[in-house]
């Protein structure tokens, strides 16, 4: 059987984003989203995943862009190389900033059943051992498998050669989640910023059996997104459309795929 986790990132970014989030779930084929803890909208995300009981809701830890949880007067660091080196120099805990995190998301109301991360920076060993060790003490069951399934040639070479390298960490990801769970295949990484209903539809024919998790960032392209600082603008509105088009929920049929979400599963 195929079984189809569709999963929004950035939930709480701002609010044109959740609006688009909420339609995905509402009129699409989106089951589920990760919340950020530090975003500018997590208030009416918050709001808006009380509205909605059937989207589920997890966490996206953010250890790179924004601000702090832990101390909202610091901003986190701005790119991967920075955090990188904040680790080596033991000049940022990426365990203290995941319990805040998750602490203000379960003071919000909201039972996270699943983890993943802003970038996937839980590929770095010191993220995931956090990530991991938080996940048991809250009682969340699920983390990201952030390694894409097969190798989507349509997609840059650059985007393929990543996709390729991140899966060198599968033994150690493997080994420090002992115990807790993840999809059996993970998609979503190298159409992201480029995804719209011909290659979702395209990764929809060649998916496996078991249970994959579609990554996503679906939104409304309004004043806030417009100003925000992410590369992820018009591609979320083009996003947004390729989950509600009638073309993808006939390809679910067509290909007997079983959409999902993680308390189900």
């Amino acid at each position: 059987m195929k079984r189809l986790i569709v999963n929004a990132d950035d939930f709480g970014f701002t609010h044109d984003v959740n609006a688009g989030i909420v339609e995905a779930h509402r009129h699409g084929i989106l089951t589920a989203t990760t919340l950020m803890a530090n975003g500018d909208a997590f208030p009416d995300a918050v709001r808006l995943a009380a509205a909605n009981p059937t989207l589920d809701v997890g966490c996206h830890l953010v250890f790179v862009q924004g601000q702090s949880v832990v101390d909202p007067t610091r901003e986190l660091p701005q790119t991967i190389g920075q955090l990188v080196r904040a680790l080596i120099r033991r000049e940022f805990d990426p365990y203290d900033e995941a319990v805040a995190q998750v602490r203000k998301i379960v003071g919000a109301g909201i039972r996270p059943s699943h983890l993943d991360t802003h970038k996937h920076t839980h590929l770095l060993p010191p993220v995931l051992k956090a990530v991991a060790r938080v996940a048991r003490e809250f009682h969340i069951p699920w983390i990201r498998r952030p390694f894409d399934f097969g190798v989507d040639r349509s997609v840059r070479l650059q985007k393929r050669v990543i996709a390729a390298a991140m899966r060198v960490m599968t033994p150690n990801y493997a080994r420090t989640l002992e115990g807790l769970r993840s999809t059996d295949y993970f998609t979503g990484f190298q159409l992201t910023g480029t995804l719209d209903a011909t290659s979702l539809i395209a990764t929809l024919a060649r998916l496996p059996d078991g249970l994959t998790e579609f990554m996503c960032h679906p939104g409304k392209l309004g004043s806030e997104l417009q100003s925000a600082k992410t590369r992820l603008k018009e591609s979320r509105e083009i996003e947004l459309a390729a989950l509600l088009a009638p073309a993808t929920r006939k390809a679910l049929e067509q290909y007997e795929i079983q959409l999902s979400n993680y308390r189900e599963s």
